[in-house]
């Protein structure tokens, strides 16, 4: 980090700048001017702009638009499919210069050493990777997770530089009802930031789960949801990932009144979507083509997620602030050419200087081998429930259907789409299988499985037949875990996600 005397005296140009930016405009995301002037860089810090600069490195940037670089607020890296290395190469040359991270999927399977891995990533990365500890490991005493991480796990890890503060409180029946476990956690991180997740919930009991000091929610899945939990000082996480698509239907609610309390998030994103629709540029360009103004757009994502989660150095190009900036080609279709993170280029050069974290987490799938009869129901009775699927939604449908036993099991009923999912204990502790059904899947043939599958990452498998489906999952413990699609007795794609 550059000296003061050296920020100050760049900042009057005494000294030439480390870095000036000339000839774009810079967009003011307080006031939505449009600023003309130099940005002069010292360091990792922002020391003038509205002035003409000398520098050691002019970058020419004429005819760009310059908007602060944004800020996913709620994010797991690992449903990106990548390591965090890989994941910084993806998203900040799309202008993200911070992600505030969970990595709760990597720590439901190896518990605080996953969490350890993502903090020593941080240190390594151009993006600047922020963590907030995983709260609830394993999510419910419903799952069979890899790892439990209590309270004292993990306090050691509070003063680390990448921290934030706990990660979303999923287990919200437990702070209503005080369970103590979760109300160690709330206690070690009280005067902290902690980040919520909370579904549906609403009037009092909802008043009791902000009680307990959670600030941010990113869960709200209608504007009557989110607008209560505004009202109620909840800073609302706009979310638009690849199955949880809440942006349409919270974005009546975004205006420059509300800006300053809302912000935006991914969640749980894929590098397909990434790839063809873009990271947190796909939310900005989808909300100004629906009419929000790029005021109230730019400053939810930069200025108000900082000041959000506490990050008082950045979200916005002017003096002090951290060189967090993303230059445009314009702010409708948010199209980043050039990207700086902490006064860094994001460009290869930089991506090939990083130290990269070994990975960890290698073999841990230790399923037990499964045969076509372990995906029989044994039942006496018709009357089944069924997991009813919703497209753009992680929330699931509680069906009932009819489904006469048959041989003493109850089959995949194709014609009416309902088809058997299993859970595969995939950890190494108990070898549970547990099988269902489920509708909105559509599949007609064959069967789908794979170790991600939120939050315990145990195998969960889907399929119409039997010896596909034990085809697929057994599939897994040599692939160290991944997706697999099997048909007719035979692997037809698979991808393999070694890494926990």
């Amino acid at each position: 980090m550059a000296d003061l005397t050296h920020k100050i005296s760049q900042g009057r140009g005494d000294a030439p700048a480390d870095v000036v930016l000339r000839g774009a405009q810079v967009f003011d995301v307080i006031t939505g001017a449009m600023l003309d002037g130099d940005v002069a860089i010292c360091g990792d810090t922002i020391v003038g702009t509205c002035a003409s600069y000398q520098g050691k490195e002019i970058v020419d940037v004429s005819g760009l638009t310059l908007v602060p670089g944004f800020i996913d607020t709620h994010l797991h890296i690992e449903s990106s499919l990548v390591t965090p290395f890989e994941f910084d190469r993806l998203v900040t040359p799309l202008g993200v210069t911070t992600a505030i991270c969970d990595p709760h999927e990597i720590a439901n399977v190896l518990g605080v050493e996953g969490i350890q891995y993502f903090l020593d990533a941080a240190l390594e990365t151009v993006l600047d990777i922020r963590v907030n500890l995983s709260s609830c490991v394993p999510s419910t005493d419903m799952e069979t997770s890899g790892a439990r991480i209590e309270a004292a796990d993990l306090e050691p890890l509070r003063a680390h530089p990448q921290v934030i503060g706990l990660a979303e409180v999923m287990n919200y029946p437990g702070v209503i009802h005080q369970d103590p476990g979760i109300m160690a956690k709330l206690e070690a991180f009280s005067g902290g930031h902690i980040d919520g997740h909370a579904p549906m919930l609403s009037g009092k009991d909802l008043n009791a789960y902000i009680a307990a000091g959670i600030r941010t929610e990113h869960e709200a899945t209608t504007a009557e949801e989110a607008r209560e939990k505004l009202q109620k000082g909840l800073r609302v996480l706009i979310r638009e990932g690849s199955v949880s698509k809440d942006l349409d239907a919270l974005l009546p609610l975004l205006d420059e009144r509300t800006a300053s309390y809302m912000c935006f998030c991914t969640d749980d994103r894929n590098p397909l979507d990434i790839g063809e629709h873009g990271h947190l540029d796909y939310l900005i360009r989808t909300a100004i083509a629906r009419g929000v103004s790029p005021v109230a757009v730019y400053r939810a994502a930069s200025l108000s997620a900082a000041e959000a989660f506490g990050l008082k150095d950045r979200g916005l190009i002017a003096p002090g602030h951290r060189a967090d900036i993303a230059a445009l080609g314009n702010l409708e279709n948010c199209d980043a050419k050039l990207t700086f993170c902490g006064g860094v280029h994001a460009a290869e050069a930089a991506f090939m200087a990083r130290k990269i974290t070994p990975t960890i987490g290698r073999k841990s799938v230790k399923a037990p081998v499964v045969h076509a009869q372990d995906f029989r129901t044994a039942s006496n009775r018709s009357e089944t429930d069924v997991i009813g699927v919703i497209p753009g939604k992680i929330i699931t449908e509680h069906l009932h259907a009819q489904i006469a036993p048959k041989n003493g099991d109850k089959a995949p009923d194709i014609e009416r789409d309902l088809i058997k999912i299993a859970v595969i204990e995939r950890h190494g502790i108990n070898g549970n299988i547990a099988t269902g059904f489920v509708k909105g899947f559509g599949l007609h043939s064959g069967a789908i499985a794979s170790t991600v599958c939120h939050d315990h990452h145990n195998i969960a498998c889907v399929g119409a037949d039997y010896d596909d489906m034990a085809l697929a999952s057994n599939r897994m413990t040599a692939l160290e875990g991944g997706f697999v699609v099997a048909q007719n007795g035979e692997i037809l794609a698979e991808l393999a996600l070694p890494v926990a």
